[in-house]
């Protein structure tokens, strides 16, 4: 499905970033897979042993780092034409309790580094008017709310740049977004046990959703299957958010 895809993926160490680069490589695409956590990229090159995956340690919400970063794409993989923007972090705090540093740092890593990589991989396919995709992690957080107001603010920004983005990179680079709801990876250690309960209470489908489901949807959205699908959201929440 992906065999004329090169993409990128941030946050890909763990989670659902591992089961999209896991995937990624079952169908053919180059990956190069993006982390701040460097043992855990070194633990992902030697669990996937391909040579079609890249691994790169950076943190995707320092500016300089991810210009860096494409930089090195342009030397060495020019070819690239998918992203998949992964990477970030819940800190599952009520907003009463957030301190202003911690406030950034959601809110950096969350929303800014899912610009600096949007705009720069626009910069890059728009400059040679060549065909792409990008795939952003959203939430049903950011559909109905949050209890972590501010991890809520930061995916509910993503839906507005997913549209934004898919108007300003037409007609060359197809936007979408995924919204899942939870998910057994370990940023689920963190949700309260009250707000999963009414998660699992108000799903129509008691199956639990796997990272590996959620990868399934990003990799037909990064493919020609979904050619005709831009700006759009899709929720992948057992059908416990009906809009």
């Amino acid at each position: 499905m992906l065999n004329a895809m090169k993409i990128i993926v941030t946050g890909a160490a763990s989670g659902i970033g591992k089961e999209i680069v896991r995937l990624g490589l079952r169908e053919g695409a180059g990956v190069i897979a993006c982390d701040i956590n460097g043992p855990a990229l070194e633990q992902l090159e030697s669990e996937m042993a391909s040579g079609k995956l890249s691994a790169y340690r950076l943190d995707a919400s320092h500016h300089l780092e991810v210009k860096q970063f494409f930089a090195y794409i342009e030397q060495q993989h020019a070819d690239i034409n998918g992203l998949v923007n992964n990477a970030g972090i819940y800190l599952g705090k009520s907003i009463l309790e957030y301190a202003p540093d911690e406030i950034d740092r959601v809110l950096d890593i969350n929303v800014k580094g899912y610009v600096y990589f949007s705009q720069m991989f626009g910069r890059l396919l728009l400059g040679s008017r060549r065909q792409g995709a990008i795939v952003n992690m959203s939430s049903v957080s950011g559909q109905e709310g949050s209890s972590d107001a501010v991890y809520g603010l930061s995916k509910a920004a993503i839906l507005g740049l997913t549209k934004s983005c898919a108007m300003n990179f037409a007609p060359y680079i197809r936007v979408n977004a995924v919204a899942p709801t939870m998910t057994n990876t370990p940023m689920m250690s963190h949700i309260p046990d009250w707000r999963q309960t009414e998660y699992l209470e108000h799903q129509l489908t008691k199956e639990p959703l796997l990272a590996e489901e959620i990868a399934e949807s990003v990799v037909f959205l990064l493919s020609r299957k979904s050619r005709a699908y831009t700006g759009a959201t899709f929720d992948i929440n057992n059908g416990c958010y009906l809009r």
